[in-house]
């Protein structure tokens, strides 16, 4: 009960019968500052006047308030810590290892950065332990089976993660559950950043299988051992409290016991090894989907006659159309220099393919071009009828319509007048065909060649994509049955 005094009251006036009826003395009633006053003798009332030099008392009068030394979780508390050394492990036989108990589970993967293969990861970490000398009996202190203690005020062993390459640490919880029997219950939430090794060859069906390492920095397992706080089975298959609702999905959460053997002692360490898979829709509508559109529209292009010129136009419209697109997905394909995706071996692949039909076909119009110049100069150079000493032959069909209807020919037949001038002007024009024939032959070969080359490169880009389908699809059934 409270009794509260205002400074507007009469001190003539009588006191109320709930307080008069506290008060034990008879002498006490008579008037109210003759109350107020023995009432302090006895009781932790208390008042104010309004001069306060008349009655140091404040200005609120309270009647039964419990204080906080007087609770019984005070003076367990009190007891607890009182004489404890947090520096000590809490054996009271040294020989006999202290046993944590540990579990994890997995809440949400944060991001997956696979240039500088790391791995960050939402975790709700637990560790269980006893101590020998946080227990009491619960019978002496109101029944109190549990309390809460600092963690900072407590022994505590020094786990670690060895995966760790950085920390973003949540709001610590700066306390610990301690029941009667001495168990310690800590339990946090953590971001870990840590080192993993990301492999991309399957993207976008990839898998990881990062793992995450507790063992105590310091003591060797005759001091400091490790356990599970929960069967592996149950830690396995807990995706309870994994938000599903990200990039990644959780597959499953295995774990292993071990000890490490090293030159400072023997450490007992316990590995949860966290296997996720990637969510590839989002990849195969931006990415597969148009890749394998484009790469038909290239396989298309040999289908067009190597001797024309619009497929140098057309092949170029491919080539920019993939360096466009290889721009474009640059910043979905993960960039690694362990392993390289294998949409991206393809599309180079093919890049490759496309560079060298555009060359081949480049070669060949080319080549064609060169034999029209050749073909039209020599006409030219034989019509002007010159066979000086330089070697320039004259055409021989030219030389034979000069024979009929040039009047130089003419001219010059008649002067010369013998069988061997005509016999040699027959070998000249016989020599000009042959050498046309040989040409021909010679560009038909290079034709059929070139061709063959073509129909060489069709074949392996329809081999590549093939098998490229069939690894896809390969690699999404086999991410499927998991």
């Amino acid at each position: 009960m409270q009794f509260q005094y205002s400074p507007n009251w009469d001190l003539n006036w009588e006191l109320p019968s709930e307080v008069k009826a506290k008060l034990p003395k008879a002498s006490c009633k008579e008037s109210t500052r003759q109350a107020l006053l023995c009432a302090s003798d006895f009781s932790p009332l208390g008042y104010a006047s309004k001069k306060r030099s008349q009655f140091p008392f404040p200005g609120i009068l309270a009647i039964d308030t419990p204080h906080p030394r007087n609770s019984a979780l005070y003076h367990l508390t009190k007891q607890l810590l009182q004489k404890y050394h947090k520096e000590v492990r809490p054996v009271h036989d040294w020989t006999e290892a202290t046993t944590v108990h540990l579990d994890v589970s997995l809440r949400a993967v944060l991001d997956v950065d696979v240039q500088n293969q790391k791995l960050k990861t939402n975790v709700w970490y637990r560790e269980v332990w006893d101590d020998e000398f946080l227990s009491w009996n619960s019978s002496m202190f109101d029944d109190i089976r549990e309390i809460s203690l600092p963690l900072s005020a407590i022994w505590a062993p020094d786990i670690i993660i060895n995966e760790f390459v950085d920390i973003e640490r949540l709001p610590d919880l700066p306390y610990v559950y301690v029941n009667s029997s001495g168990t310690i219950k800590n339990s946090k939430s953590i971001q870990v950043v840590s080192a993993c090794s990301l492999e991309t060859y399957a993207f976008p069906f990839d898998i990881q299988n990062c793992s995450l390492t507790f063992n105590s920095i310091l003591h060797t397992v005759e001091d400091v051992d490790l356990a599970f706080l929960r069967s592996r089975e149950d830690i396995k298959h807990d995706k309870k409290a994994f938000l599903n609702d990200s990039e990644w999905e959780l597959l499953s959460v295995s774990s292993t016991y071990n000890i490490l053997q090293s030159s400072a002692g023997d450490f007992a360490q316990i590995q949860f090894h966290v296997v996720i898979r990637r969510r590839p829709l989002i990849y195969v509508v931006s990415l597969l989907i148009p890749s394998i559109f484009l790469m038909l529209v290239d396989l298309g292009s040999f289908y067009i006659p190597p001797t024309c010129h619009a497929r140098i136009v057309f092949k170029t419209s491919v080539l920019v159309g993939y360096t466009v697109f290889r721009v474009n997905m640059s910043d979905d394909i993960p960039q690694s220099a362990v392993s390289t995706p294998l949409i991206g071996v393809f599309f180079t692949v093919c890049m490759a393919f496309l560079i060298l039909s555009l060359s081949k076909s480049i070669l060949l119009v080319k080549f064609l071009h060169n034999e029209q110049c050749s073909g039209q100069k020599q006409p030219l150079l034989c019509l002007q009828g010159d066979t000086n000493t330089d070697g320039l032959r004259m055409d021989p069909r030219a030389q034979l319509v000069g024979v009929t209807e040039s009047p130089a020919c003419q001219e010059h037949q008649a002067q010369s007048g013998t069988l061997n001038e005509v016999l040699s002007q027959l070998h000249s024009i016989s020599s000009y065909f042959q050498t046309q024939d040989q040409m021909d032959r010679q560009e038909v070969g290079w034709l059929a060649l070139l061709e063959r080359f073509d129909r060489l490169l069709f074949q392996g880009y329809l081999v590549v994509l093939v098998l490229y389908t069939i690894t896809l699809c390969s690699l999404w059934a086999l991410w499927s049955g998991l």
